[in-house]
């Protein structure tokens, strides 16, 4: 009997050490309600440790399980009131995640959030709050504007849609020209979700408001990437996209806006599928886009930028992606003389959080005539 107690004990503590902190942590209850969450809808909640609790009402329903937490993502369990609740198995990095519902085998969104164009559909989000969020806070100062922009495409035979940030002095000093920053969305989202999920008019004002940066627009078009899929995507052919983008786009907002229309004033980044495109677009043409940005999207070699006469280059990613291979590209480039930045956002991965971040660290470094 007491080899068997013994022997039950040191199993025990076997598991124990098996198990992960999130599987033994306690979860606090001081959940509170997502900030993306829709008007007067109490759930999903996030708590002060990143764990997320949804709550479905589906009383018909025989299993609910959440794409988000996990490797399997978070199964909810039903109540005899028909309310089908659960948390996540551990905490979940800061800053904004998608998620769907899986309920009875059908791929349906959570009832309690906004929706988010990222998958090549309208999805449900959650927003962890991160320890650094005052940089993309809505604060109490001048805010630009975003603007729903819909000019022709010739090559394309289309009307099609950009969202363009006006800094909040433009429609007050209207003598004034302003550079013009382009940036791309990633795979399976479009030409809203920089501004959503991605928070670049907040980001943009706060930078404003306090002196970090002179203000520039900010023009952010659907970048045609989402007719590739998962294993395909190193086959997406860019040139339909560079010629709406170089030939139309940029015509149209030096045209209709009041832009210091020149390469030196004019910059392309992208994130992720994005910063493929502005990687290709760049290097095809030199003379349109003076600063370049890759954030989680590819770096770049100095052979590749021989003789472009790039006034600066910006790669950045998470810590949880391939930081080494960010870091070692750049001082790559700074040794071969180029005027580049690297910047590894802490504690995230391939997620807005990071591109958040890191447009927050580029955005200083462009247009900077010295």
């Amino acid at each position: 009997m007491i080899y068997r107690i013994k022997t039950a004990i040191c199993a025990a503590a076997a598991l124990l050490c098996t198990l992960s902190p999130a599987q033994t942590a306690t979860v606090k209850e001081d959940f509170r309600p997502s900030s993306f969450n829709a008007p007067g809808q109490e759930y999903p909640m996030v708590n002060s440790q990143g764990y997320a609790r949804f709550r479905i009402h589906a009383p018909e329903a025989s299993s609910i399980v959440v794409t988000l937490g996990g490797k399997e993502g978070t199964a909810l369990r039903k109540g005899d009131d028909g309310y089908w609740t659960g948390t996540t198995s551990a905490p979940l990095d800061e800053g904004f995640h998608y998620y769907h519902l899986i309920l009875d085998g059908g791929v349906v969104n959570d009832p309690g959030t906004g929706f988010f164009f990222g998958s090549c559909r309208w999805e449900s989000g959650i927003e962890v709050p991160a320890h650094d969020q005052d940089f993309y806070a809505l604060r109490n100062i001048p805010h630009g504007r975003i603007e729903d922009v819909l000019f022709w495409s010739e090559s394309t035979g289309q009307v099609r849609r950009a969202l363009v940030y006006t800094p909040p002095c433009y429609y007050r000093d209207r003598d004034r020209k302003y550079p013009v920053l382009y940036l791309q969305h990633g795979w399976g989202e479009n030409e809203t979700s920089w501004s959503v999920q991605g928070k670049a008019g907040l980001i943009m004002d706060n930078m404003i408001e306090d002196g970090r940066i002179e203000p520039f627009i900010v023009v952010m078009t659907y970048g045609m990437t989402n007719e590739a899929r998962f294993g395909t995507i190193r086959q997406f052919d860019v040139k339909d996209f560079e010629t709406v983008l170089v030939d139309e786009l940029v015509p149209y907002i030096d045209s209709h806006y009041r832009t210091m229309a020149d390469r030196e004033h004019r910059a392309m980044a992208g994130l992720s599928m994005g910063g493929m495109e502005t990687h290709a677009i760049t290097l095809n043409r030199p003379g349109v886009f003076g600063y370049y940005g890759l954030l989680s999207g590819g770096t770049y070699t100095p052979e590749e930028l021989e003789g472009s006469g790039v006034k600066g280059v910006f790669i950045g990613c998470g810590s949880k992606e391939n930081p080494d291979r960010v870091t070692e590209a750049v001082r790559e480039l700074q040794e071969a003389g180029f005027n580049a930045m690297s910047y590894v956002s802490p504690d995230t991965a391939h997620e807005f959080l990071t591109w958040r971040r890191c447009l927050y660290q580029m955005a200083p470094m462009l247009f900077r005539q010295e």
